[in-house]
Order: C-alpha cells, then structure tokens, then sequence
C-alpha cells in the first residue's frame, strides 16, 4: 500500500513510537477501527516490524491479515480486527476485590460481570447493548430472542452470549422488572 504524503508516515511513526513508549498494545491505536488510516498504520507496521522491538502479543497480531479486507458475503469486510480489551479482559490482580457472578450496570456496555475462566483466572465479560432497553414482559420476545441468540446451547459463563441468554434470572437484582427463571 502506498502512502500519500510523507506526513502520513511521520503520524504513523509517532502513533507506533507513543504505543510502544508507553506499553500500549498496538491494536490501540489512535486510528479509527476500520478506517483507511488504521489499514495504513497496519500496513506499514507489517513492511517495518523490524524496526520496533514488538512483545509476543504485538508480533502475533503483526502475523494476521489486520488491516486487511475481503468479500463475505457480497460485502466488503476487516479481517482480523481483535476485540477491545474491556470486552473481556483479564484481571487476576484485582480478584480479591470484586463479586464474582453477580450482574452489575455499566461499563463500557449496559451490563458487566466477573467470572472465573477455564485457567482460574478472573475475568469481566461486558455484555448488553446500552441503546437498548431491556423487555422481559412480551413472551413472543422472549421466545424470538432465545431462538436468534440461541440461548439453550449458551453454556460457557465467560461469553456475552451467556449472560445475555440469562439475564432475567439477575433481573432484580439489576433494577429490571418482570425477570425469572427463563431464558429471555
């Protein structure tokens, strides 16, 4: 991929500089996700890895098709685009300090909470799309709801798709009104 200008690389030099200065994976970049300028950042990161002293995370990530795109479906799609951190992220050093399985609002969706994964480490698993208000009461919803994110095989409590699937069950305890023991 060429560059328009000298002054994209120099912006690119000093967004990877600043991410590596200050330990910041390079997904994070100040690019756009999905914008030409995070296809270029990526671009150019994978002609000049050598360069930059990359920890295993960064090189790997370098390994992908990101930045990349091709057609899915008759649509033009980002390969390769990892999660944001917050999603779900590792936090074994706080497990002291927090609830686990137990729903709470708020973060970066409508809905977080803390579960222990396969390796014992403690993890927050945001889920819930904050636009959206949350309707227990219509039992055709419910019923469409389960069947779209198909909430009888949603077994594993480090998923969003978990605790989507069953949060009627922690409905009073979040504030929400007409929950139970059902799946939406």
């Amino acid at each position: 991929m060429k560059f328009k200008t000298y002054l994209n690389i120099i912006k690119i030099e000093e967004a990877i500089e600043y991410n590596l200065q200050n330990n910041i994976p390079l997904s994070e970049c100040v690019f756009r996700r999905e914008s030409k300028a995070f296809a270029e950042y990526f671009s150019y990161l994978k002609e000049n890895k050598s360069k930059y002293e990359l920890n295993e995370f960064d090189a790997r990530l370098l390994e992908t098709n990101i930045g990349e795109q091709a057609m899915f479906e008759n649509e033009l799609v980002w390969l390769d685009i990892p999660f944001v951190e917050s999603e779900v992220s590792d936090i074994s050093e706080a497990e002291d300090n927090v609830e686990l399985n137990k729903p709470k609002r708020g973060g970066n969706k409508k809905f977080y909470v803390y579960v222990k994964n396969d390796k014992g480490n403690v993890v927050k698993v945001s889920f819930g799309d904050p636009e959206s208000s949350v309707k227990f009461d219509d039992p055709e919803r419910r019923k469409s709801f389960a069947a779209r994110h198909n909430c009888a095989d949603k077994k594993d409590r480090t998923t969003p798709g978990y605790w989507s699937c069953n949060l009627p069950r922690y409905a009073s305890a979040l504030g929400l009104s007409n929950g139970g023991n059902f799946y939406w």
